[in-house]
C-alpha cells in the first residue's frame, strides 16, 4: 500500500508538473539552508544546499559529504523529493524561504517524520562551538534501551572550523559523517543522508569519560558511554564471519536484475569479489562508490565483483527497481543477483555455509578456484579518515594476492 501511494504522490505531482507555467511555479531560494527533523521528541538539526542553476538541485551535507540530490519536483507550493538510492521522499509546502512537511521511509508502515527548513541559515546548531573537551579517541559501549544489548565501538572526534566533526566506528560498519558541536561539558552530532537520521548526544561524566544518548529516525534508541583511549581499537573485521567447517566453501544460485538464475560456478576460473548488501544501507553505499571507481580502474585486471542484493521486501520486482536505481544512479558497471530480504537471520539462511550474515556490507574475497580467501565484516567509510586509507591499502593487498596466485 505504502509504494503504491507512493507511485500515486508522484504521478500527481508530475501532472501538476507539466500542467504549470513556468510563472505558476515557485522557486526554492539558491544557498544553504537549515533543516529540523523531529525524531522521538527530539530536533535532528541538518544542512543543505539548494542550486537551481540546472534544475532542482538538492545537496545533503554532512562533514566533508556531499550527497546530490536532482529528482526534485515543484508543483505550485508543493515539493517533491525523493532521496537518492533510498527508498524515502520528503513532501512538503514551501514558500521562497522555507519548507514545511514531512520525511517517509516508503518500505516502513507509518513510518514519516516533521520536516522543517529554512533559507540562508548554516548553522547547524544554535550557538556553535568547538570545545577541545571531546576532541580524542573514546573506547564506546552501546547500550540498546530495549533490551540491554550491548555493541562495543571505537569514537573519533576532532573540533576544527568552529565545529564538531568525527564518527564512530562499530564491527558492522561506521556511523558516517557526523557533524555538530561541543561545549565544555556537552556535545551533540547529527547526520542526515536521505534514507537514515542519527543524533548523538553526551556531556562529560569526568575528565576522560563520557556518557550520552543515540537516536536513529522513528523507532530506535540507545545510551552509551565511553572512556578516553587513544589505543581502543575494534576486533579483526576478518574474524568474524567465516565458512563452516561442515561446509567446503561458499555455494549459491539467485536471479540477477533480468530474473535469469546466475550460481557462483558461473563465475569460476576467475578471482572474485563478492558484496553482501542492500541500497538501504548507507554503509553500502560508501562501499558500493569505492568498488565502482575501482571496479572501473581494475577491471581488466581480469578480476570480477558481483554484489548479492538483500533488500527491504521480498518481492523481487521490488528489489530489482531498487538495485538498478542504485546501479544507474552511482554508475555501477558490475552485476547484481537479487539474494533475499535485509532481515539478517533470514539472510542467512540463504547462505547456510556461513556462520552468520553480520553485517551489510560483508564483502568475500574468493581466488580463480572459487576458494575462499578472506571474508570482511561491515565497511569502514570515508568518513573515518586514516581508517578508510588503510582499508583501500588492506583490500588492494588483497586484490594482488588473489591475482598472483
Amino acid at each position: 500500500m505504502i509504494e503504491r501511494t507512493s507511485t500515486l504522490l508522484f504521478v500527481l505531482f508530475a501532472v501538476g508538473f507539466y500542467s504549470c507555467t513556468p510563472s505558476d511555479r515557485l522557486t526554492l531560494k539558491n544557498g544553504i539552508w537549515r533543516g529540523v527533523l523531529t525524531i522521538q521528541g527530539n530536533e535532528l538539526p541538518m544542512n543543505f544546499e539548494i542550486n537551481n542553476s540546472n534544475g532542482l538541485r538538492v545537496y545533503l551535507i554532512n562533514a566533508d559529504e556531499r550527497i546530490e540530490i536532482d529528482e526534485g519536483k515543484i508543483v505550485g507550493d508543493s515539493l517533491y523529493l525523493p532521496m537518492h538510492i533510498f527508498d524515502a521522499h520528503i513532501t512538503a509546502k514551501i514558500t521562497e524561504t522555507s519548507i514545511s512537511g514531512s520525511w517517509t521511509k516508503n518500505y516502513e508502515d507509518d513510518y514519516s517524520l516533521s520536516f522543517e527548513a529554512v533559507h540562508d541559515d548554516a548553522d547547524r546548531f544554535r550557538n556553535t562551538t568547538s570545545s577541545q573537551t571531546f576532541s580524542s579517541k573514546w573506547r564506546v559501549t552501546f547500550i540498546h534501551a530495549e533490551d540491554s544489548d550491548t555493541t562495543e565501538a571505537v569514537g573519533i572526534f576532532r573540533s576544527e572550523n568552529n565545529k564538531m566533526t568525527g564518527t564512530f566506528l562499530t564491527p558492522t560498519g561506521d556511523y558516517r559523517f557526523l557533524e555538530g558541536t561541543a561545549s565544555d561539558e556537552e556535545m551533540k552530532l547529527t547526520t542526515f543522508d536521505g534514507g537514515h537520521a542519527f543524533l548523538f548526544t553526551a556531556t562529560t561524566v569526568s575528565e576522560d569519560s563520557i556518557a550520552g544518548h543515540f537516536w536513529s529516525g522513528a523507532h530506535w534508541h540507545e545510551t552509551w558511554y565511553a572512556v578516553r583511549d587513544e589505543n581502543a581499537e575494534l576486533p579483526n573485521l576478518d574474524s568474524l564471519t567465516f565458512i563452516k567447517e561442515s561446509y567446503d566453501g561458499l555455494d549459491f544460485e539467485f536471479p540477477n536484475l533480468d530474473g535469469d538464475m546466475v550460481s557462483l560456478s558461473d563465475y569460476q576460473g576467475q578471482p572474485l569479489i563478492i558484496s553482501i548488501f542492500g541500497s538501504w544501507c548507507p554503509n553500502c553505499m560508501d562501499e558500493t562508490k569505492f568498488l565502482k571507481k575501482w571496479y572501473d580502474e581494475n577491471k581488466d585486471r581480469g578480476i570480477e565483483i558481483l554484489g548479492l542484493a538483500y533488500e527491504a521486501k521480498p518481492d523481487f520486482n521490488y528489489a530489482r527497481g531498487r538495485v538498478l536505481k542504485m546501479k544507474n544512479k552511482l554508475g555501477v558497471d558490475f552485476n547484481y543477483l537479487i539474494a533475499g530480504t535485509k532481515d539478517k537471520e533470514e539472510a542467512a539462511k540463504t547462505l547456510p555455509m556461513l556462520n552468520h550474515v553480520l553485517a551489510f556490507p560483508t564483502t568475500i574475497f574468493l581466488d580463480a578456484e572459487g576458494e575462499v580467501k578472506r571474508i570482511h565484516t561491515g565497511f569502514t567509510g570515508p568518513g573515518t579518515g586514516h581508517y578508510y586509507d588503510q582499508f583501500v591499502k588492506e583490500f588492494n593487498e588483497t586484490v594482488d594476492g588473489l591475482l598472483n596466485d
